[in-house]
């Protein structure tokens, strides 16, 4: 059966709750997962290798608009060194689309800043419920700006909420790349 990511409340003990005050826009997805051996941070690296190429096809779409603007140009959400291990993550550094923040084995928080909006994500590694099972969730917390940050959120707030909870599945399904 196919995993599935469910809309969730932020989780009372991720380091993202401290951002969520004045947030224009916030949400959070959460899936069971099988291993429970990764950290937060090889998580999020198992689904970005793994992001779909219709959400590649998308963020190059991006690219090309915004420039109109003077926004950056972030490039590719599974841009990523395959061979760089995510012990060797340090904050500053880049991992996809967006910057290291912090990482320690059960949160990681990633973000980026730009004219328009600041926007962090969180991937946190549940403790494991009564039952062994272990969950993850992908909190985004959103502030805006300015009136381009409004503009720009209108589109991007309803593809958000088809994008973050199918990368999120890519978490598990690390076969399917497409």
């Amino acid at each position: 059966m196919k995993p599935h990511a469910a809309s969730s409340d932020v989780p009372s003990e991720s380091a993202i709750n401290a951002r969520l005050s004045g947030a224009y826009f916030h949400d959070c997805y959460i899936i069971s997962v099988p291993d429970t051996t990764r950290t937060a941070l090889g998580y999020f690296l198992t689904a970005l290798a793994n992001t779909p190429t219709w959400i590649h096809s998308l963020m190059a779409l991006r690219n090309k608009i915004v420039q109109f603007v003077g926004l950056k140009d972030l490039g590719s959400l599974g841009k990523l060194n395959p061979s760089k291990p995510a012990s060797t993550y340090a904050p500053g550094d880049r991992v996809g689309i967006f910057t290291l923040f912090s990482n320690s084995p059960n949160e990681v928080l990633l973000g980026d800043r730009d004219k328009h909006l600041d926007v962090v994500l969180s991937v946190y590694k549940h403790p494991l419920d009564q039952k062994g099972i272990q969950s993850v969730s992908v909190t985004t917390v959103v502030h805006i700006h300015n009136l381009l940050g409004r503009i720009y959120m209108l589109p991007v707030m309803p593809l958000h909420r088809l994008i973050a909870p199918t990368v999120l599945t890519r978490i598990i399904d690390e076969k399917n790349a497409n």
